[in-house]
């Protein structure tokens, strides 16, 4: 299939240092049983796979911004462009081993986010989407899913762990949405339960406290799709809030009428 320039700069990236990380999920197994962990080790492929990320952007589109979750923002002569990276979405999962991790690339110009890669290099599933061309899950174009009946519908959700989030919040919404839908998912990868909601592998997802570059290339993805995502709002940039609530129109509107008043 024939990609757009930006497309292609945007995948050999990601290809690039998605390599590297299979290298190293490899070690992994190892690193399980000595004493010192693996912890450190992952924080070095996290930082590796980055500035691998930066060098192939930087070199193919001189001057763009970058915005990365472990090198922070770095300004670039031309101020109309950003990309937005999250070079190993789903640490957990990588640290023990589980497959279910992404590199994510998402490229803002002037606020609006216009194209997004998310790749996972364990299964080398790789989907791509640009403003007003579709997304694709390795050629194949996606479409959100079209079940109008929650109680049919497969939900994607974020869980809030020690030292982190709401839990009485999450304990509350968690109770609202379980006897409404045929099942909940917590897989442990913004990007991917995004991109699974595109490939209509979940009927919909919500998430609180993100970060940009969890959910940059995500919502493109979305969009591209068929599908409608937003902040707890309904209407809100979740870009700016950190707040994510997706899925098709009817789901994406039944999520927030049983979320949005649980803030309260």
């Amino acid at each position: 299939m024939l990609y757009s320039a930006l497309i292609n700069v945007m995948v050999k990236a990601a290809r690039r240092a998605g390599r590297s990380l299979k290298r190293d999920l490899g070690e992994i197994e190892h690193l399980q049983v000595s004493l010192k962990g693996p912890a450190n080790f992952v924080t070095k492929a996290d930082k590796r796979a980055e500035e691998m990320l930066y060098e192939d952007l930087a070199k193919a589109r001189p001057g763009y911004g970058f915005i990365g979750e472990e090198g922070g923002s770095r300004e670039g002569a031309d101020k109309s462009h950003t990309w937005i990276v999250d070079p190993l979405d789903g640490t957990t999962n990588f640290l023990h081993g589980i497959p279910q991790f992404a590199i994510s690339i998402g490229l803002q110009r002037e606020g609006t986010i216009i194209a997004g890669v998310i790749y996972n290099p364990a299964n080398d599933e790789l989907y791509i989407a640009e403003r007003g061309k579709g997304a694709f899950l390795n050629d194949q174009r996606l479409r959100v899913a079209g079940r109008r009946q929650l109680d049919e519908c497969v939900v994607g959700c974020g869980l809030p762990h020690i030292g982190r989030g709401d839990h009485q919040l999450s304990s509350r919404e968690m109770a609202a949405i379980q006897n409404k839908v045929a099942g909940l998912r917590r897989f442990g990868a913004a990007s991917l339960d995004l991109a699974f909601v595109a490939a209509g592998r979940l009927d919909g997802y919500w998430e609180r406290n993100l970060q940009p570059w969890d959910i940059a290339a995500g919502q493109i993805m979305v969009r591209e799709a068929g599908g409608t995502i937003s902040g707890m709002e309904g209407s809100d940039d979740p870009l700016k809030t950190g707040h994510v609530i997706c899925g098709n129109e009817f789901v994406h509107g039944e999520l927030v009428k049983i979320l949005k008043p649980l803030e309260k």
